[in-house]
């Protein structure tokens, strides 16, 4: 693990994605959108493509987790799911790779266990992040060897329908934390100041907030919607 990723360790990652059907889809905005996560503290980025993650990398120095969202016909993984995403981001070499590591199946019919298989030995050298969404796939996926291991899918999946990482003072994460052997980072709902200390608190590595941040229209409908 090199310095800059040891630096995540009790520190904020702030995710800088806007899809193409969102107003601020741009590798230039989502630039500057890390420009200002980082006057604001934080010490890490999550991104989605090499052209946003190339114009982050130039214009924050920060570590960066990598994703390509990307939908296929047949298979509901979206973060990461083919190798050819994974040289996409290669092009850039992200500090730590994120992908889909819940129990579906990827394109193809292809298992997690194959896949990750591929990609650790066609890339040794790479730290690999598990975007999981209950506790038994962030196990599995820790007794595979991700790097780290996420809660990122919490909530998305038929599997974890009606979850929430917040629950009983975020008991799916304490569990993780407390049977894992690699490092846990929270993402997910992680919405207000004090859901990010707790989960630090609990031990997370770092901690992952996103839309709460980097996501203007839906701040706005959350204050449009308790108006009325």
């Amino acid at each position: 693990m090199n310095e800059s990723v040891k630096k995540l360790k009790g520190k904020l990652i702030v995710s800088c994605q806007a899809l193409p059907t969102e107003p601020l889809h741009s590798s230039f905005i989502m630039g500057r959108m890390a420009v200002a996560a980082k006057e604001g503290g934080a010490v890490g980025i999550r991104a989605n493509t090499k052209e946003d993650i190339r114009e982050i990398q130039e214009q924050t120095g920060l570590p960066v987790i990598g994703i390509v969202k990307r939908d296929y016909p047949g298979s509901s993984v979206y973060i990461t799911p083919t190798m050819q995403e994974i040289e996409e981001l290669m092009e850039v070499k992200p500090e730590i790779i994120a992908l889909d590591a819940t129990n579906r199946l990827r394109p193809g019919n292809v298992t997690l266990a194959d896949f990750f298989r591929s990609v650790k030995e066609k890339y040794p050298q790479q730290l690999w992040m598990a975007d999981c969404s209950t506790v038994e796939e962030a196990l599995y996926a820790d007794s595979l060897g991700f790097d780290f291991i996420g809660t990122t899918m919490v909530g998305y999946t038929e599997e974890s329908k009606g979850l929430k990482i917040e629950a009983d003072d975020f008991a799916i994460l304490r569990e993780i934390v407390a049977k894992a052997a690699h490092p846990v980072i929270a993402e997910g709902n992680i919405n207000t100041p004090q859901k990010a200390r707790r989960v630090i608190e609990l031990g997370a590595y770092s901690v992952v907030v996103g839309s709460i941040i980097t996501r203007p229209q839906l701040i706005t409908k959350a204050f449009a919607e308790a108006i009325g």
